[in-house]
């Protein structure tokens, strides 16, 4: 299966993408990890997408649908592959059909995790991640047991700035303006499927897995 899975920041569409990884081995491929593989192996690429993220910079489109190509044209991704975080957006979504063409792929289903704006901001503003392992907590939906230690390995945990609430809201502007239109792009595909991602992580699963059902059959 050839997969991409959307949704607004802060969804879950990055822990989905984990357990779909593991339930069905299908290779994970976030912007993050293409990134960071890069850099670490000094590519050519990698070294350009380094000096703009060092700088604090975006990435330009052009370097990352390049990463992107890369990444896609390892023998792992050779039968099924899971894009996360990328397209984010049109001009970078255009540019993914065009290599899908040219090697004779195309994408067999994107998962579009929905979560409505005011549910999302409640789970980030009370996100809290743990400073030393990166354990992840909310003070709502999933509280640590000590008050601001990690359940696991009781480093201190934190609130990061872009889970503030006004920060998190221009999050959620720059997603309106850039990334929500690819909704309609892959909806006027037919290929987009859209869960409700306002649920137990669970159920969200058990949803994905009856998509992927159908595609299997």
């Amino acid at each position: 299966m050839k997969l991409l899975i959307v949704g607004k920041p802060g969804a879950g569409k990055g822990t989905q993408a984990s357990m779909i990884d593991s339930y069905y081995h299908i290779p994970h491929i976030s912007t993050g990890a293409i990134f960071r593989e890069a850099i670490n192996d000094k590519t050519e690429l990698g070294v350009i997408a380094k000096s703009y993220i060092d700088k604090g910079n975006l990435v330009p489109d052009e370097i990352t649908i390049g990463l992107v190509e890369e990444r896609l044209l390892k023998d792992d991704c050779k039968h099924s592959f899971l894009l996360d975080g990328f397209p984010r957006n049109e001009a970078q979504a255009e540019a993914l059909d065009e290599f899908l063409v040219k090697h004779n792929l195309k994408l067999d289903c994107v998962l579009n995790v929905d979560v409505p704006d005011d549910i999302l901001i409640k789970r980030i503003v009370g996100r809290r991640v743990c400073s030393n392992c990166g354990e992840t907590y909310n003070l709502t939906f999933n509280p640590p047991k000590r008050a601001d230690l990690c359940d696991k390995c009781s480093g201190k945990l934190l609130h990061r700035s872009d889970d503030k609430e006004d920060t998190f809201k221009n999050r959620l502007f720059v997603y309106e303006e850039n990334t929500a239109p690819l909704i309609e792009y892959y909806q006027n595909k037919g290929i987009l499927k859209s869960i409700n991602g306002d649920q137990p992580l669970d159920e969200v699963f058990g949803d994905i897995k009856d998509i992927l059902s159908k595609l299997e059959d």
